[in-house]
């Protein structure tokens, strides 16, 4: 066996050395074509792969939101009595106008839907009947009556939100008239008969962007936690990118090779692995309870993201600036410029394309940040539009995160919307710093 052995790999061996120099390059060029095939099919394969999973997440998340952008309204006819309103002694001193502000307008939405269903009896049923319309139906009537005073003592047809519970039935297609959902029988019933009269109808839902956020889901929209964002993101944009900015071009062009500068390189990158968390137990600590800075306040979310991108945007613009070719400083320095004056006149110009990507990524980072907003209280309820970068508000990551937690099903196409309209921004954001990546590189 051992002789066989020997004979075979004896006749490999002489096959081998039989082969021509031509020969023996042509299979070994075979095998690298094989590998580069086999390396180009994975690469490929990866990128799609990778695409795919990206079309499936967006996918997944579209389909899930659009149901947040329709919402389903009921016609009401609705009879304006001073009787129902509680409004009887009105003069001169005591106008209707000034009563209308202050009218019962609950009585009217409950007598007006008693009437609209005489067949509803007893106090369980009147109450499961009025839980089909929203709890803003009565303001709705309010401003209403207000924009058209004539209506007063008159009937008039008017429009209201349904309960989110009723929404979500609609949207589920449920058959008419069968429970389900958080949806009683007779509850079907009812609505079965609002749909065969014609009077329920499905809408564009604008109030999701021109509302602030509220504990009934029909009425919750992204207007509030939109303006704290982009509040945020000026502050966060306004400090971090010229700190970052002169600090790389120090670092860079003026800072001598010493310790000093080894030490302090070292802890930017450092920095930039610090978990998000830690800079806002920072802005806690520091920028609310030393310097007495508002809680919640775009203010100081920003001083916080601008502590997180920092090291990021600095990093990024020293890669930028030290691609510049060495031969544009010597070329200046030797026309007899100053070092101040070869560094922004024709260093930065050249390294700004390169520096405005890392201000984008560092943007980008901050944009997804919810932790160390989280700890500087800006997870707090909050309906009011922040008008200025002192007033109370919150971001669109923290927003998502509240509705998510939240159990009524209607915050779950609430919450995947929300998360589109972040994509979108963020997709703004990086198509703006492509277009300025651009002229600056024509330039």
């Amino acid at each position: 066996m051992t002789k066989l052995n020997k004979n075979l790999n004896g006749d490999s061996n002489n096959t081998m050395n039989t082969l021509s120099s031509t020969e023996k390059v042509s299979l070994s060029l075979k095998k690298r074509h094989r590998k580069e095939k086999r390396f180009k099919f994975i690469g490929l394969f990866s990128v799609l792969f990778g695409f795919l999973l990206v079309v499936i997440l967006i996918g997944d998340i579209t389909s899930k939101a659009l149901p947040a952008f329709n919402q389903h309204w009921v016609k009401l006819d609705v009879n304006y009595q001073a009787s129902w309103l509680n409004i009887s002694d009105y003069s001169s001193q005591n106008p209707i106008n000034k009563q209308m502000k202050k009218a019962n307008y609950r009585n009217v939405l409950k007598k007006s839907l008693y009437q609209m269903f005489p067949d509803v009896s007893g106090r369980k049923d009147k109450r499961k009947l009025s839980k089909l319309l929203s709890s803003n139906a009565e303001f709705t009537l309010k401003d209403n009556l207000i924009a058209s005073p004539k209506l007063f003592e008159k009937k008039a047809q008017v429009w209201v939100r349904l309960d989110d519970d009723v929404d979500s039935y609609l949207k589920e297609e449920f058959p008419l008239g069968e429970a389900g959902l958080r949806i009683t029988q007779k509850q079907a019933q009812w609505l079965a008969q609002l749909i065969s009269s014609d009077r329920v109808e499905s809408r564009f839902n604008f109030s999701f962007f021109t509302a602030s956020d509220s504990r009934e889901p029909e009425l919750a929209g992204i207007k509030g936690a939109l303006m704290g964002t982009l509040l945020t993101l000026f502050v966060t944009l306004l400090l971090s990118f010229p700190l970052g900015v002169a600090g790389a071009l120090y670092l860079e062009e003026f800072a001598p090779r010493n310790r000093l500068t080894d030490f302090i390189e070292i802890n930017i990158n450092n920095l930039a692995a610090v978990p998000s968390i830690v800079f806002g137990l920072l802005g806690l600590a520091v920028i609310i309870n030393l310097f007495g800075l508002p809680r919640s306040a775009p203010l100081v979310g920003g001083i916080v993201l601008t502590l997180m991108t920092l090291p990021t945007i600095i990093i990024a613009s020293r890669a930028a600036i030290k691609a510049v070719p060495p031969s544009i400083r010597e070329a200046a320095l030797g026309l007899g410029a100053s070092k101040m004056q070869v560094t922004f006149s024709h260093v930065l110009p050249q390294a700004m394309p390169g520096i405005i990507t890392g201000a984008i990524i560092g943007v980008a980072q901050a944009l997804g940040e919810t932790a160390p907003l989280l700890m500087i209280g800006m997870v707090a309820f909050i309906v009011d539009v922040p008008s200025s970068i002192v007033d109370s508000a919150t971001v669109l990551p923290v927003q998502i995160f509240l509705w998510a937690d939240s159990p009524e099903r209607a915050f779950l196409a609430k919450t995947s919307a929300a998360i589109l309209v972040l994509l979108t921004l963020l997709l703004i954001i990086n198509l703006s710093a492509t277009m300025l990546r651009s002229k600056f590189e024509k330039k």
